[in-house]
């Protein structure tokens, strides 16, 4: 029995923005607050009892809190039930919360080596000592199975797979021109060994490609980039200057959209996750709430438990 909970469900920054007076945070702030949701994060379980985060947000000491199957054992000083935790790119909103992992309990990070490279690279990440915190290089199309603290099999089989987005913005000025962009953006298979139920996690994608059709076709549950509803939606709303696309996200809506390009693939369930505070889909009486979910998505709240 897999089982998923959603940590959060927003994309960087969260719901509101601390800085953010947009109509979405504003409502979070006074009249909705239901609407408030923390930065994309995924924990997962084969057994109940040993669990593996999919990306560490900087919400995540407040996630952990939120959701008592991450809580410390009963009667245990020092514990936690969190194994190891899987990278898929090296953004701020995916990496900051191994920061909040420094209190010394080992656990294991998987990641690409280009996104373990950043972790080497950048001193404060060094308060993970790998005496505790091993780091483990992920491949790209090798599945690989995270182990138990004891060095056990989990039970849950990984298969890392790359989807068009761009590296961390935090490294465009250190990336040379024409750099390999492969390990940049992943997204992931997660399967249940004994039942063989699976799904896939995609928290950022800049295009629906063939291959990737083909890899989700027929799935029983997807979680995708839900970043913003029209490409140029932070422009329009006076928040940025750079459109959804270019910063690795594709939109919800319009004819090269997510709703378009994954319609018709027979996927049984399908998630927006990594959802910008500027994106009026948030909103459950919008006009763009209510085409995503007549399309068949689902708008996911903090806290989501889905057991397959």
């Amino acid at each position: 029995m897999l089982r998923v909970v959603v940590l959060g469900a927003a994309a960087g920054g969260g719901v509101p923005q601390w800085n953010c007076g947009c109509r979405v945070c504003r409502a979070a702030r006074t009249t909705h607050p239901e609407l408030q949701s923390t930065q994309a994060s995924l924990a997962i379980s084969a057994d109940g009892d040993h669990w593996f985060l999919i990306n560490a947000s900087p919400d995540l000491r407040q996630q952990i809190t939120a959701t008592p199957a991450l809580h410390p054992a009963h009667g245990k000083l020092r514990h936690s039930p969190i194994a190891g935790v899987i990278l898929t790119n090296g953004e701020i909103d995916a990496i900051a919360g191994l920061l909040s992992m420094r209190e010394g309990w080992p656990f294991a990070i998987y990641a690409h080596e280009k996104v373990l490279a950043t972790l080497k690279s950048n001193s404060v990440f060094n308060v993970l000592s790998e005496k505790n915190v091993k780091r483990q290089a992920i491949g790209i199309d090798r599945a690989f199975e995270p182990a138990l603290p004891d060095g056990t099999p989990s039970g849950i089989e990984i298969l890392p797979f790359e989807v068009t987005g761009k590296g961390a913005w935090y490294l465009e000025g250190e990336r040379r021109e024409g750099a390999e962009a492969a390990g940049d953006t992943l997204g992931l298979r997660i399967r249940d060994k004994t039942t063989g139920k699976f799904f896939f996690f995609i928290a950022a994608c800049a295009e629906v490609t063939d291959d990737l059709k083909s890899r989700l076709k027929g799935a029983p549950l997807l979680f995708f980039d839900g970043t913003v509803w029209r490409d140029d939606e932070m422009i329009a709303a006076g928040l940025a200057t750079k459109t959804g696309r270019s910063m690795g996200h594709i939109s919800m809506s319009g004819e090269q959209g997510a709703i378009a390009a994954l319609e018709n693939l027979g996927i049984e369930r399908k998630i927006f996750l990594h959802i910008n505070n500027s994106n009026p889909a948030l909103l459950r009486n919008s006009e763009e709430r209510r085409a995503a979910e007549q399309a068949g998505w689902q708008i996911p709240a903090d806290g989501t438990e889905i057991v397959l």
